[in-house]
């Protein structure tokens, strides 16, 4: 492992990407200019521009020691580094504060927006410090089964379903001046887990989590928790009442390939009939006894319990996992079925037909013969979107890979249609 000599401490290394968009995922940018500079002292350590697919190269840069974010009570596990992004026609955006981890990817998306007058501006987006390190405020706890309500309309019941969006209120519930983000469900998850915990845990411990944050997440979206309320989003980004959520943060490649395996999985009992409500703290500051503690969840890891192990320890032995069977917004459910070399038929086809959809927006995407039958070509032109989208470059459309190509292929072709 590479070591950095940094503010004269030795230190560790993590890895940064960054992803430029316009508008949104559906157009890349390229030769956007990246310069780089520790929160520090301000100095540029690089300038970088990104492909034809709006990515730059993968970065080393200096990060704290990997032992600072084992134990709570430790420095600061993460460096912070700024960034400033530009390109001709849009208005550059100043990210500030990138949290960078040790032996862990940071992917940090940017939309630009096109110049729409002569003034020119710089939009800022500061991420906040993660919650196991700053200070928020703990969850006020709630029962964990809520009354379910008469459908609004903006989930299909009875049973749950993975939406397109969530809308997350930028502060208390009854801040009427805080704005509302609609972000896409995925993403919402990412942002939420890349808050909470440290992408340097182990694999069990990361894998509880993010099954608490999809299951709090889908308890408010089933029951129409603020709906119900007589207000006009899903959830919070208040600590007290939901999840820690930082609009425009950076994610974890290591958080992103899991959230993206399980994104329609959920926790829940025997007859009640909705997402388990499952509420968390950090387990050092704040102890929850009826709750999950994070980092008890990473001790259980390394004493060899696996995720479900660690959600029944604090959870209860009588809990189990259900998947949604419905995931909103995309064109066709995954087949159940890895495809690859030598699959074919009508999920093939569809593949295809997306894929070359969306390689006029990424051309570094081979174009396909649309014939329904998994070839060399396809395979090529899986593993190509893989890596653009930070998936495990297998050449296999697995569940995750179908859902994101869907994803993709619906904010394309949407894109086509407003043009």
């Amino acid at each position: 492992m590479r070591r950095y000599i940094y503010a004269n401490e030795t230190v560790d290394t993590g890895r940064l990407q960054v992803n430029v968009y316009s508008n949104n995922v559906s157009t890349p940018i390229d030769n956007a200019t990246i310069r780089i500079a520790p929160r520090t002292n301000g100095k540029i350590v690089d300038e970088i521009v990104t492909n034809s697919s709006g990515q730059t190269p993968i970065m080393d840069l200096a990060a704290p020691p990997l032992e600072f974010s084992q134990s709570p009570g430790e420095p600061k596990p993460y460096s912070e580094y700024d960034l400033f992004v530009m390109n001709e026609g849009h208005e550059a955006v100043m990210v500030e504060g990138v949290q960078i981890l040790p032996n862990a990817t940071a992917i940090q998306n940017v939309t630009l927006t096109p110049i729409s007058n002569d003034t020119l501006q710089t939009q800022k987006v500061d991420i906040e410090e993660h919650t196991l390190w700053g200070v928020f405020p703990p969850k006020i706890m709630e029962d964990e089964v809520k009354p379910l309500p008469e459908s609004l309309g903006f989930v299909v019941l009875p049973e749950p379903v993975i939406p397109e969006f969530v809308v997350v209120h930028n502060g208390v519930p009854t801040d009427k001046n805080a704005e509302n983000f609609w972000v896409p469900f995925k993403d919402y998850i990412k942002n939420v887990a890349s808050c909470e915990i440290y992408s340097t845990w182990p694999i069990a411990s990361l894998y509880a989590n993010i099954l608490a944050i999809l299951s709090f997440t889908l308890n408010r979206v089933y029951t129409e928790w603020y709906r119900g309320k007589g207000f006009d989003f899903t959830l919070t980004n208040n600590t007290a009442f939901d999840q820690a959520f930082s609009y425009g943060r950076n994610i974890f490649q290591e958080i992103s390939v899991i959230v993206d395996e399980m994104f329609t999985s959920f926790i829940t009992r025997p007859g009640i009939g909705q997402p388990l409500f499952t509420q968390y703290c950090d387990g050092s500051r704040v102890r929850c006894p009826d709750a999950l503690e994070q980092w008890g969840t990473k001790s259980l890891a390394e004493s060899g319990y696996d995720a479900i192990g660690i959600l029944k320890h604090y959870y209860g032995e009588n809990i189990f996992l259900m998947q949604a069977q419905k995931v909103s917004g995309v064109p066709m459910s995954y087949p159940g079925a890895p495809l690859q070399t030598g699959s074919s038929g009508a999920s093939v086809r569809t593949i295809q037909q997306q894929l070359n959809e969306i390689s006029n927006n990424y051309p570094a995407i081979n174009k396909i013969r649309v014939d329904g039958v998994f070839g060399e070509q396809t395979r090529t032109a899986v593993e190509t979107f893989q890596k653009i989208f930070d998936l495990p470059a297998s050449g296999i459309v697995d569940f995750s890979t179908w859902y994101t190509i869907s994803n993709i292929y619906v904010a394309v072709t949407k894109l086509a249609e407003l043009n």
